[in-house]
């Protein structure tokens, strides 16, 4: 694979360890797993189970979960033979990654500012999203400039 792609592998990657976290939240959620692997201070259960753990009915685990796996296959399918140059799958890549940029504001200012508390977990997302948005923001460069 070319090294002009390494931004959408990196997507790629960032996206599918995110997706597994986020199913690991939504899983517990459920109660399907054990105990949340967390602080002592049990800032992921506060997050968790207040109303900003729920957007319109719907757990954000799995709206994560779901999100980073459409990040996934949209990084892989940018990575599919002759789409090297193509600015679609990058456009792709915006269109989801833009959003949940957005969303993942709004969940921290929730954490953060009204819950005052701490969630690892969330944390690793929040940086995740930063960083492939930072990625398609180069590769948007790179296929505009080729």
């Amino acid at each position: 694979m070319s090294n002009t792609l390494r931004y959408r592998m990196a997507i790629a990657l960032l996206a599918l360890v995110a997706a597994f976290v986020a199913l690991y939240l939504h899983l517990w959620k459920l109660g399907l797993t054990g105990p949340l692997t967390c602080t002592a201070g049990l800032g992921c259960e506060t997050a968790m189970n207040s109303q900003w753990g729920w957007f319109l009915g719907v757990d954000v685990a799995l709206i994560g979960t779901i999100g980073y796996l459409l990040i996934f296959g949209a990084a892989l399918w940018g990575l599919s033979p002759g789409r090297a140059q193509s600015p679609a799958p990058t456009l792709v890549l915006l269109g989801l990654i833009v959003p949940a940029v957005l969303f993942t504001v709004r969940l921290k200012y929730a954490e953060w500012g009204i819950l005052r508390t701490f969630c690892p977990w969330c944390f690793e997302s929040t940086v995740t999203i930063v960083l492939c948005l930072i990625l398609v923001l180069l590769d948007w460069r790179r296929v505009r400039v080729g």
